[in-house]
């Protein structure tokens, strides 16, 4: 197993992406410690991670708001306090406004979105850290956005923050590399999740929603959570032990062009 022993947080943990990795990393040998705001999404995540085969429970989750500095603190604290030690951290929350040009957005808006998609990742790496340098090194994964990469009409604010993670992500890893922690992201496409949906569903038709969404992909399909996952759990294993600072497109070729 490629996370034998090892203990991961992973923020956004309840739902998408962050639930498909969590799973993967639980049954790559990982203890997996999923967080995010809703209590009861949490809840029933948390019963899809557990295993009543093991002596000890492999999977925690922790309702809080990673936003706050203190909150931040405490995800780290009853992490270390339930399984000792931390070596992954897997920055993936996120939220996005559409339909949104900078004249469109407002200051709450745009803070929101700052907030949730950078800051949150800022305290969190923050409270982490000394414990991944306590374990002799580890894995930050930060979800960053093929929009991170390439501008998109009506989505100002979210690309601006998805940058922002590239370039965080990458001023980490040159930070943090004599200690033996990489630092890399994942810029995703369109992923089948429940955000994607309820853009579908406001586009008005959702079968010909996504047919436009699966077109502007060159494989002509939009990902599943499986496939990033994927990516995550290679970023955060020994698989990927010489690469640091990347920000890796998986986005069926929608930056290639």
């Amino acid at each position: 197993m490629k996370l034998a022993n090892r203990v991961a947080i992973i923020s956004g943990g309840n739902r998408g992406i962050g639930l498909a990795t969590a799973k993967l990393f639980c049954r790559e040998g990982a203890r997996v410690v999923i967080t995010g705001r809703d209590e009861t999404a949490g809840r029933a995540a948390l019963a899809q991670l557990a295993d009543s085969a093991a002596r000890e429970p492999n999977a925690l989750f922790i309702s809080a708001d990673v936003t706050q500095n203190d909150a931040c603190q405490r995800i780290v604290k009853e992490t270390i306090d339930a399984f000792g030690r931390l070596d992954i951290l897997f920055n993936n929350a996120g939220i996005i406004l559409r339909n949104r040009s900078i004249e469109a957005t407002t200051e709450d808006e745009w803070d929101a979105m700052m907030n949730t998609n950078v800051k949150s990742m800022f305290l969190l790496s923050r409270a982490a850290l000394p414990h991944l340098r306590a374990a002799g090194g580890g894995a930050i994964v930060n979800t960053s956005s093929y929009l991170g990469l390439v501008g998109a009409p009506g989505l100002a604010a979210y690309s601006a923050s998805k940058g922002a993670v590239i370039n965080l992500t990458r001023a980490m890893a040159l930070d943090h590399a004599r200690d033996k922690i990489r630092v890399n992201c994942i810029c995703p496409g369109s992923v089948e999740t429940d955000m994607i949906y309820t853009a579908w569903q406001a586009y008005g038709d959702v079968d010909q929603a996504a047919r436009v969404w699966s077109a502007k992909h060159p494989l002509g399909r939009i990902a599943s959570v499986d496939e990033v996952a994927r990516l995550a759990l290679f970023l955060a294993s020994d698989d990927s032990s010489f690469i640091t600072g990347a920000a890796i497109p998986i986005d069926g070729g929608i930056t290639a062009g």
